[in-house]
């Protein structure tokens, strides 16, 4: 029986930043226009930062080679969904003239190259 090697950090994270940047094309092919790629805080990161008309949307991009536990997109729960959402905040923090702009917490979904989930507005921040 042949066994698969287990990617290394350093593939898993090269596969991770490919999958980001083709996201991006993606939606940028869809009329939304790049704010910010990998915004980072102290407790959070968001991969792409993007305009959606006079919307601010926040995007996490998730791949998955396997679906085994639900796929990519099933992947972000409720710790991974508040730490995007502090990290927005930061974000809009740091933006004052965003702050008053819609937004909204989209999922972008690799299934497969170049084939995509898109989850719009993929949750809402619980008050």
């Amino acid at each position: 029986m042949a066994t698969v090697a287990e990617p290394t950090c350093n593939e898993q994270a090269q596969r991770g930043a490919s999958a980001e940047r083709a996201a991006e094309q993606w939606l940028a092919s869809r009329g939304l226009q790049t704010l910010a790629r990998n915004y980072r805080c102290r407790r959070g990161e968001i991969d792409l930062v993007m305009r959606d008309g006079s919307g601010i949307v926040f995007v996490e991009v998730r791949r998955r080679s396997r679906s085994d536990f639900g796929g990519a997109s099933a992947s972000v729960d409720i710790a991974k969904q508040r730490r995007l959402i502090v990290a927005a905040q930061h974000f809009l923090l740091s933006h004052p003239q965003l702050q008053n702009a819609p937004c909204r917490f989209d999922v972008l979904a690799a299934r497969r190259e170049d084939e995509w989930q898109w989850l719009r507005d993929a949750f809402q921040i619980s008050c």
